[in-house]
């Protein structure tokens, strides 16, 4: 199947990736965040990704010099779970 036939035929929620000659579909799937400061969160994930980081701003309260700071919290996917929604727990041991 050519890529021009992909294109017409594809679901919601799949992309090609690469030029006509490589291109590779991506299926994506909705993944909920459990647990942490982004409990609830859903989102889309492609190839199922065993770690997501989520990140939050902190505000400086002197220069900086053009740095930045940013809370970083670590989710793991729930290899038990097989279908959507698929779940990422939080790693409160991590980083």
């Amino acid at each position: 199947m050519g890529y021009e036939a992909r294109a017409h035929t594809m679901t919601q929620g799949q992309q090609i990736h690469g030029s006509p000659e490589t291109a590779t579909e991506t299926a994506w799937e909705i993944a909920v965040l459990d647990g942490g400061p982004a409990d609830g969160v859903r989102m889309r994930v492609a190839d199922r990704p065993s770690v997501v980081q989520v990140t939050y701003p902190c505000e400086l309260d002197g220069p900086a010099g053009g740095a930045q700071v940013e809370a970083l919290f670590v989710y793991r996917r729930d290899l038990r779970v097989k279908g959507e929604p698929l779940r990422y727990g939080v790693d409160l041991a991590s980083p």
